[in-house]
């Protein structure tokens, strides 16, 4: 039997080794420590533009990028601001937040990171998020008490911000209370003549944390009036807005609170499809103020809500990461107010 030889196997490729702060100091001729302070941005050593130009050329160069895990053990802490993804739809008002917010905390030196943890509530959420061990966690909306916020700082998170309808105990909290969204938009109604009110309830899971302080906010804005809220529970397609609006003129309904701009505009549809004239026979108000509701025929009466600001939040953020003894606070933050169209 003949051996055919075997082909030498092809050489490894050779293995490029992690470029260091060293690396970058030596092409760039300066200390490492000026490496440190020109790509940490640290503003407390003055460093010549030039100096930080060739050391910004040398790490671009050479492909090299700070380690965050050695800058956390330097600092005794990490740089993450850990930002939970809601459990819920969000529409662009808060996308835009969300966004205002992460630009404001890079401005700052922190690192965002969302943690999309489905399902996970409470302590159970709070365990999940401390082993990734963040310096500061932003928690929207409701789940987290008091032994949450203590799991978290015991696993080193300095700051712990909530954003809910209501205090919790540890945590500082930006109370958004969205009965002030419905009151505004019953006031509106009920100013303008309208005693029939419809109040639509999205059945989407999740919504209930913002749609019954709306519902609740209508109510306490009739209160002492005669007029009557009805809730109208809707799922958030077109089919159940046309079989709700087919029932509209037994319903006695002279106007609308329909959640928010996206339900409104599903809403009108649906009561023009029906016959239903908007607002001759049925007012409509929108929340959130988005630009669609503007280019609708009838333009759509909403109520403008004020979020607060994300710089502010992230400064918030940042006196609390230097000052850990800082005692928790709590702030107002939701406004609103109605901006009349000719939808109502």
């Amino acid at each position: 039997m003949v051996q055919i030889p075997k082909e030498p196997a092809p050489p490894a490729p050779l293995q490029r080794s992690v470029p260091t702060s060293a690396d970058v100091a030596r092409l760039a001729g300066v200390s490492r420590a000026t490496v440190s302070y020109v790509l940490n941005n640290t503003s407390a050593v003055r460093i010549s533009e030039p100096t930080r130009r060739r050391v910004h050329e040398a790490a671009k160069e050479l492909g090299y990028v700070p380690h965050a895990a050695a800058r956390s053990l330097r600092a005794g802490h990490s740089r993450m601001v850990l930002m939970p993804t809601p459990n819920v739809p969000i529409g662009p008002l808060y996308s835009q937040f969300i966004n205002d917010l992460q630009w404001a905390l890079s401005r700052l030196d922190y690192t965002v990171v969302q943690y999309g943890g489905v399902g996970l509530r409470g302590d159970e959420a709070a365990r999940a998020w401390a082993e990734l061990r963040p310096v500061a966690v932003i928690v929207p909306g409701e789940g987290l008490g008091p032994q949450g916020v203590a799991i978290l700082k015991r696993s080193g998170a300095r700051a712990v911000v909530t954003l809910s309808p209501e205090p919790v105990e540890g945590a500082h909290v930006l109370l958004l209370d969205h009965g002030v969204v419905g009151e505004s938009a019953g006031r509106h109604l009920v100013e303008r003549g309208h005693r029939r009110i419809g109040v639509v309830v999205p059945e989407e899971p999740g919504l209930g944390a913002f749609s019954r302080p709306r519902l609740a906010g209508v109510r306490r804005a009739v209160r002492g009036t005669e007029a009557t809220v009805t809730e109208l529970p809707l799922a958030y397609d077109e089919e159940a807005a046309g079989r709700l609006a087919t029932q509209w003129r037994s319903l006695g309904l002279d106007s609308v609170f329909a959640y928010n701009d996206e339900y409104a505009m599903l809403m009108m549809r649906a009561l023009r499809d029906a016959g239903v004239d908007v607002p001759d026979d049925t007012a409509v108000v929108g929340a959130d103020d988005l630009m669609l509701g503007r280019l609708l025929r009838p333009r759509l009466s909403t109520v403008h809500i004020e979020l607060p600001s994300g710089r502010d939040l992230a400064e918030l953020v940042d006196r609390a990461v230097r000052d850990p003894a800082m005692v928790p606070t709590t702030h107002d933050v939701l406004g609103a107010r109605i901006v009349h169209r000719e939808s109502s």
